[in-house]
């Protein structure tokens, strides 16, 4: 263990940092030990991270010096934020350039930023059919992180960014499986149209960050896309129909329909969708399913992961979503 090199990861506690704390303990040849930060390393989830052999320190991403220390003698690093928890583009590019700051200043050899897009680079800005959010926004959650991803190529720091998608977990925890309608059926509600959804497991999140630091200096200087799969909403409603035993069908609502929705955050969320559905020939190509198996071999498909988890996919008792505005907050997983 001494030997290791450390990888710090924060965000230990959540979907893509506690994907790649399993990925590294869970290979017995692992070249790399495990350092997991968290803001309270007495909570439950950080003592079974622990005793399943990370160590596990206290850092807050609004502190940059906690950070440093955390940081401090660690080969790599990855680094993410949670844009959920606050809402705030301003906090999230904040929260990354403490995260950049502290990698640089302890010497951090190669850090990994899971981030997304700036869609505002590829969406022009005459552009009216995706709406203006907060001011300067197209999609806040994604344009925060990407235009954060400059703090980590800046004074000499060796970076990867990574760029994530849609979590199929979203199916079982966050309310996007399928709702049966007063018709008795099954639904599946997405803005997508016809065009493909670039999606993944949470944990192949984790392996494929595990391959970019496994694969030495390959990815430094470089922004990598993966996904385990695109399928359509149609595509997804097929499978679904076959994993379940039940037919599932597709609802292709439109993006100012999931906009209206009210939950906070719909109006960005409807506009991500309309952004992977109306530029889905940019976002389909840079998320690049072959170089995703070439990090990690073992990439499930859509299918192959609906296998291993349909049981986990609860079938609500309620209509498609409609306009509400009281409905209350939700923590997410989309990306």
């Amino acid at each position: 263990m001494d030997n290791k090199r450390i990888i710090a990861v924060t965000g230990a506690t959540g979907a893509q940092g506690g994907g790649l704390i399993r990925a590294i303990l869970s290979d017995p040849q692992s070249e790399f030990s495990v350092r997991a930060i968290t803001r309270d390393r007495n909570s439950e989830k950080a003592k079974a991270l622990a005793n399943a052999g990370a160590e596990v320190v206290e850092a807050n991403l609004d502190d940059v010096d906690s950070l440093v220390k955390a940081f401090e003698g660690a080969y790599g690093a990855y680094c993410v934020t949670n844009f959920w928890e606050h809402f705030s583009p301003e906090k999230e590019i904040a929260q990354a350039r403490n995260l950049a700051d502290a990698a640089r200043k302890a010497g951090v050899k190669h850090t990994i930023w899971s981030s997304l897009d700036d869609t505002r680079k590829i969406i022009p800005q005459n552009d009216d059919s995706i709406p203006t959010l907060m001011g300067k926004y197209k999609v806040p959650h994604f344009d925060a992180k990407g235009e954060s991803d400059k703090f980590f190529f800046e004074g000499g720091l060796r970076s990867t960014v990574l760029y994530t998608v849609f979590y199929w977990e979203n199916l079982i925890y966050f309310g996007q499986g399928p709702k049966k309608g007063p018709d008795g059926k099954l639904y599946i509600n997405l803005p997508m149209g016809d065009k493909k959804l670039p999606s993944i497991a949470v944990e192949d999140i984790g392996k494929c960050a595990y391959g970019i630091f496994k694969a030495g200096d390959t990815y430094i200087g470089k922004t990598v896309g993966i996904a385990g799969d695109h399928v359509s909403g149609s595509d997804m409603a097929e499978v679904l129909t076959e994993a379940l035993g039940q037919e599932v069908f597709y609802n292709a609502i439109p993006a100012d329909v999931y906009r209206s929705f009210g939950f906070p955050g719909a109006d960005d969320m409807g506009n991500m969708y309309q952004f992977k559905r109306d530029y889905n020939d940019y976002y389909t190509k840079s998320r690049d399913i072959n170089v995703s198996r070439t990090l990690n071999p073992s990439l499930q498909s859509f299918s192959q992961w609906l296998d291993r988890n349909k049981e986990r996919i609860p079938l609500e008792k309620c209509p498609p979503p409609q306009p509400s505005p009281s409905r209350g907050r939700e923590k997410r997983m989309v990306s």
